[in-house]
Formats: C-alpha cells, structure tokens, sequence
C-alpha cells in the first residue's frame, strides 16, 4: 500500500494559516504532483487559484468528517501524492491522529501557527487547546510579530514547551528569524534536581558540552551506559549512544564521571546516575572545559526504550 505524506498545519482561527499556505504554494510546494488539501475551516484569506495547479482543496465541515473511511474515499477519488490539512484549532488533534488517519496517510509534519498578538489571551483561556498543538509541532510561526511581543516570547522561554521544534517570529514586513538566539537553556533550572529524560539527552548532552558553566553546581539525574575507558583510570566516561544522521554514523556521547561505586559496573552496564554537575577541564575533552558528573548516586536501571539516540 502507496504511503501517502501527510502536512498538518493548525492553528486557532485567523491565527494566519491560510496566508502561510498560500505562500509555501507559491514557491511551488505541492503544485507539481496530485495533492489533497483539506480545508477544516473558512477564514478571510482564501486561496489563490492560480496557485493551486494540482491541489484539489475540500472543505471538512465538521471533525466528524474525519474518518478513515472518508478519507480513503478522497484517496481513491482524487490520488494525491500528498495531503496538506488545514485544521480547525478549536479541534482537538488526538482524533485525527489516533483515530481518523488512514495506516496509509503518515504524518510527516505538524506546522503549528499562532498570530503574536493573541498568543496570551488563547494561552490564558484556552490553555490545553493552545498547548497541544505547540507540543505536537515540528515547526511553531509566530506570525505578525513586532519587537515588543518578541521580547515577550523571548522571555517565556517556549523552548521549555517543546525542545525539538523549529520556532520562528515572523514580522509585518514578511521577514523571519530564529526564535533562539543561543543563550536560551532548553531546561528549568529551578528545580531542586533536574531529571534529563531518556529521549533528551541528546539535547541536554549538546547543551552541557556548549555551556558547561550553565550547569555547574546543579543536580542531575539521568539514565546513562556506562563505559571505562583504559587512558582515563581515575573516571568513567558514562553516556548514550547516538545515531546523528544514518545508521553508519552511531557515536558514543560520554561525560567524564568521578566519585565512588563507578568501577562495580561493566561496560555498557545501564545505570542511573544522580550528580551534581562541575564545569572543569579534563583531557577526555581534548583538555577543553567541559561538564564533569561528581556521582552522589549510581544504580543499575533498565535499558531506555530507544537505546540509540537520534537527532
């Protein structure tokens, strides 16, 4: 069965989606091959129609619509090569991915837009509504943005919301920039012991090597393998595996690691490990500073559910 790429872009009402679409339209996306659009509500910008070429748009009038019976109906009538939805952001999204999509239709990328403006309002009154579609982004547009609500945005550190999105501020004028500037930490350190999931520790690795000083003096937790290293007796150089583009390039993300109890277990032994973190040079790291775990705890532990890390 022909897999068939699904694009999400949601959003609450006049939030800018249709806008955004028309724009990635006329850069030619999805003009040259059958595509589906589905358009789940009806805002005041509609769509070009010398930019739709071989998009064929249908209005969903209700979420009741959605179902996987009528969408393989789409399927059959119309072929698309890919499907662009246009979702109404007073919907929730766990109907449409658990329930409504084909085993077909593969959900390749969730845009989450949200006008600047009216991001605290929403945030404030429709909170659960709000916050599910900026976790389950991809890719997060702060649209019609000024250097005010910037500052904002800025200063509520969303990061924290969803560490993997792209998120971008976009101006009147049509111009964009990174929402990070890089001195954003992707974590709360407020709290008494920072706990660094297991499908975070890639970024939070990253983040350490970059800004060793961030951390030091605070505590961590995390699930690590460990690994003895012959040149470096006097630690133990604990990390996780990692696959940073295919398959053939998995590397072995270490940080030193000193303290009592390290050396009673085995190479590639799953442990977790409380530390409190010291930002210090060691020559494991080519002699540059870096983030050193001085082990207050270290206890054998499950294997993470995704051993090997992905970027």
């Amino acid at each position: 069965m022909k897999e068939i790429p699904v694009y999400l872009f949601t959003g609450f009402l006049d939030a800018g989606k249709s806008t955004f679409l028309n724009g990635i339209l006329s850069d030619g996306f999805a003009r040259q091959s059958p595509t589906l659009l589905l358009r789940c509500e009806q805002g005041e910008v509609d769509y070009a129609p010398e930019l739709l070429g071989q998009v064929t748009a249908v209005a969903v009038d209700s979420q009741e619509e959605l179902t996987v019976a009528r969408l393989k109906q789409l399927e059959q009538q119309h072929r698309p090569e890919q499907v662009l939805i246009e979702y109404n952001g007073m919907w929730p999204l766990a109907p449409l991915e658990q329930e409504a999509l084909p085993a077909n239709w593969i959900l390749y990328q969730v845009v989450t837009i949200v006008e600047a403006a009216t991001f605290e309002v929403y945030a404030k009154n429709m909170g659960q509504l709000m916050m599910e579609k900026l976790v389950a982004a991809d890719m997060i547009v702060f649209n019609r943005c000024t250097p005010q609500l910037r500052d904002a945005l800025r200063a509520r550190n969303l990061r924290m919301v969803n560490r993997r999105a792209d998120i971008f501020l976009e101006y009147p004028d049509g111009s964009a920039e990174p929402y990070l500037t890089g001195d954003e930490c992707p974590f709360d350190l407020s709290q008494p012991v920072l706990h660094i999931p297991d499908e975070d520790f890639g970024l939070w690795y990253v983040d350490a090597m970059e800004h060793p000083r961030r951390y030091a003096g605070k505590t961590v937790r995390t699930k690590l393998v460990m690994c003895h290293v012959p040149q470096y007796a006097d630690v133990a150089i604990p990390g996780r595996f990692a696959m940073v583009c295919c398959e053939n390039d998995v590397t072995f993300l270490g940080l030193v690691a000193t303290g009592q109890g390290l050396n009673q277990f085995p190479n590639r032994a799953w442990v977790e490990v409380t530390a409190q973190v010291e930002a210090r040079r060691h020559p494991a790291y080519g002699g540059e500073e870096g983030p050193i775990l001085a082990v207050t705890s270290i206890t054998p532990c499950e294997k993470a559910r995704q051993e090997v890390l992905t970027f």
